[in-house]
């Protein structure tokens, strides 16, 4: 990332999260269909969340070496809709390619990692204004899709999810790209759940079954609760004062 000249620093993906961990004190990782979501939803009923990137079976024995459960697959548990309703363990393994592939490999970063989403953008938001009060710099990083050959592809749920979280922080302090990201989701803020839904992420979910995971994560300001990675566990961190104010799905 070259963008230390800036407080507010927003890039793509798993390398760049590395190298913003490197100078940021705070990295929020942002996965909107669905990991962050999916982790906001469920630390927000009590549950602890241990992200992984692997193989399943080496997930398998991660889970039961932390003695949690295996969320394999959308319908297990890569799911907002079903972990806001369904019964759940007290601890589960939730992996996926590209915000939980990332937060696994941020465990030992020495930043403070949280996961942030449509859903607690302004409870993430006083976090991060709080970090640069105290004169911290925060980077904002877009997890992303994966192409077939693995490579990163960019993809508009996360540039919005991340702009909702910067376009709440001071103005000056924004890189330009991440002043890119603010303005891109005040251009689509008015109509959210329909870009989402319209979007190619949004169209995959709904053709495999799972629209309402694309619904749930298009609800703004519905969480006050702030996942922060504490070792190999996402565990409940509450911004003092913060009140739901969304849309409440």
């Amino acid at each position: 990332m070259t963008q230390q000249r800036c407080r507010v620093r927003f890039d793509w993906g798993p390398t760049a999260a590395e190298t913003a961990a490197v100078t940021a004190p705070v990295v929020v990782v942002v996965d909107v269909l669905s990991f962050t979501t999916t982790v906001c939803v469920a630390v927000e009923r009590g549950i602890t969340v241990l992200p992984y990137a692997g193989s399943d079976d080496d997930a398998r024995s991660y889970a039961r070496d932390h003695g949690a459960r295996l969320a394999a697959g959308r319908s297990a548990g890569l799911s907002p809709a079903a972990v806001a309703t369904a019964p759940t363990p007290d601890r589960v393994v939730v992996p996926s390619p590209n915000g939980s592939a990332i937060s696994y490999r941020l465990r030992a970063s020495g930043s403070r990692v949280l996961a942030g989403c449509l859903g607690n953008r302004s409870a993430v938001a006083g976090v991060l204004a709080a970090a640069l009060s105290a004169g911290a710099s925060v980077a904002v990083i877009a997890a992303g899709e994966r192409w077939p050959d693995d490579s990163l592809r960019p993809c508009v749920e996360d540039l919005w999810g991340a702009g909702a979280i910067l376009g709440r922080l001071p103005r000056s302090l924004l890189s330009p790209e991440a002043a890119v990201a603010a303005d891109a989701f005040a251009a689509v803020a008015g109509s959210l759940p329909r870009g989402l839904a319209d979007c190619a992420g949004g169209r995959e979910l709904a053709a495999r079954g799972f629209a309402a995971d694309v619904d749930r994560a298009a609800c703004v300001d519905d969480i006050a609760v702030v996942p922060e990675l504490v070792g190999d566990e996402f565990r409940r961190w509450e911004e003092p004062g913060f009140e739901p104010g969304g849309r409440r799905c």
